[in-house]
């Protein structure tokens, strides 16, 4: 039904040919799952609120951080330190109290995805891990549920419906995950805000043409920005559902039964980090005047700041040496590596010592 307040809230959105009465009532009648509130998340939910959709359910293990704000709009900074979820349900409500909002303070596993997304007709992926790719796409297919999937990072995205109209699903597309060490999460690559931004929006213009039934003829594509790129948008037709899809093909694997112990770590694997011994870490504190500090980050992040008296030689660079008269360095004085968060520092003394080009530290 619709009622006097929901023309006075929704009317410019009815007023649309293509959306009508009809579409407004579907959309009311539409149970949506968002998975992750964050950069994504962030401007799906605020479109979704918006819509009128009858239920939107959020998924997210994390607390606010001040470094989220730039880009993950619904939240605010009296939110720090807060769950993202209960953060993101403050902002449906205040700009929608018509919306029952469920909130899942947890990460979406193997244990918990068919029971959490049951009670949904639609879910939205704005994660940003293969991991969980690939768990939320198996837990809609074994539901039977469209997924309206999304990525961005540095200054491109992409975003694709799948699991819809007997189109491919994830899998389909992607049916061996990428290696760990290529995967790069925005908290390393950097992210502009607006380019995810943009996908968010996306994705609820997708959610809102699936819920409204505005899709008449499906052409399964996936579709790529990139704000350098002029023009930024280009589409490209995907090829349909595999038989041999372990997920949705004629014989999948992964079933409604056996999907809580699907290993899914170990499908998509970790990083393979080589850690270097005890003897050869050495503590801030504890860093003597006489060696050759060596950041290894990249530019970008050396720029922003770095260690007095440190030189810069990105990891790439230092991977490329042969020798320390290639890279400037002393042979007769110690050396020791520096980056974020210790695992490239360590790959270049594995390095060093590889190329037995002098002892490290």
């Amino acid at each position: 039904m619709i009622c006097l307040q929901d023309y006075e809230r929704y009317g410019r959105q009815m007023i649309v040919p293509e959306m009508g009465i009809d579409g407004q009532i579907k959309i009311r009648n539409t149970k949506v799952l968002i998975v992750g509130a964050g950069g994504l998340g962030s401007p799906a939910i605020a479109y979704l609120a918006g819509a009128g959709f009858a239920k939107i359910g959020i998924v997210d293990p994390d607390v606010v951080e001040t470094s989220n704000l730039h880009r993950q709009i619904i939240h605010a900074q009296a939110s720090v330190g807060t769950p993202k979820c209960e953060s993101a349900k403050k902002f449906v409500l205040n700009l929608n109290d018509s919306v029952d909002v469920q909130t899942y303070y947890t990460a979406l596993s193997p244990l918990n995805a068919v029971e959490i997304m049951n009670d949904y007709d639609l879910v939205l992926d704005c994660t940003d891990s293969p991991i969980s790719r690939y768990l939320i796409n198996d837990a809609a297919v074994v539901l039977k549920k469209p997924l309206i999937s999304a990525s961005a990072l540095k200054l491109e995205g992409q975003i694709a419906i799948y699991n819809y109209k007997n189109g491919p699903c994830y899998r389909c597309m992607f049916p061996v995950p990428p290696p760990p060490e290529t995967v790069t999460a925005c908290g390393d690559g950097g992210i502009l805000g607006p380019v995810v931004g943009i996908m968010g929006v996306f994705q609820a213009i997708e959610a809102i043409k699936v819920a409204a039934e505005l899709i008449q003829d499906f052409t399964p594509s996936l579709t790529i920005f990139s704000a350098l790129s002029f023009p930024p948008w280009r589409s490209m037709r995907i090829r349909g559902k595999k038989p041999t899809c372990i997920a949705c093909g004629e014989n999948p694997t992964i079933t409604l039964a056996n999907l809580g112990e699907t290993d899914y770590q170990g499908f998509c694997g970790s990083a393979n980090i080589d850690p270097i011994e005890d003897s050869l870490r050495i503590s801030p504190s504890d860093l003597p005047s006489d060696v050759q500090l060596i950041d290894v980050r990249p530019r970008v992040q050396f720029d922003i700041c770095h260690l007095e008296h440190s030189m810069h030689i990105p990891l790439k660079t230092l991977q490329k040496a042969k020798s320390l008269d290639e890279l400037g360095l002393q042979q007769d004085v110690p050396i020791v590596t520096v980056c974020r968060y210790g695992n490239d520092s360590q790959a270049a003394v594995r390095h060093l010592q590889a190329a037995s080009l002098q002892q490290n530290r």
